[in-house]
């Protein structure tokens, strides 16, 4: 389909605009929900825990192969990408996150069916 941009349509121009900003804001807010959806439930909690420790987050990324230091800093910024993530949204359940495992390790029964 081509577009008729029209560049002395000032109104229409600034509608189109307006109506992209929604669309975003709307999308932005489906995440927000989708992500606390997640993060309310132990084995959603669980779930990010993982996706956040296989991306690398709480590792350093130094290899001395500087492609392989290279591949897990992409993976390590992704993953800083999802925590920054859940920081913004979902602060509590990344706190209630952090309790569930240091309590999973201190008391070694490693609950994983809740």
């Amino acid at each position: 389909m081509i577009d008729n941009y029209d560049p002395t349509d000032l109104t229409g121009q600034e509608r189109a605009r307006k109506e992209e900003a929604t669309k975003l804001r709307i999308a932005a807010d489906v995440d927000t929900a989708d992500l606390s959806w997640l993060m309310s439930s132990k084995r959603g909690r669980r779930f990010m825990w993982r996706l956040l420790d296989l991306a690398g987050v709480t590792r350093i990324s130094f290899d001395q192969n500087a492609l392989k230091m290279a591949f897990n800093e992409g993976q390590r910024n992704y993953g800083n990408r999802v925590l920054a993530w859940i920081l913004t949204d979902c602060p509590e359940q990344y706190l209630q996150m952090l309790k569930e495992q240091a309590n999973g390790r201190s008391d070694g029964s490693g609950d994983n069916n809740k």
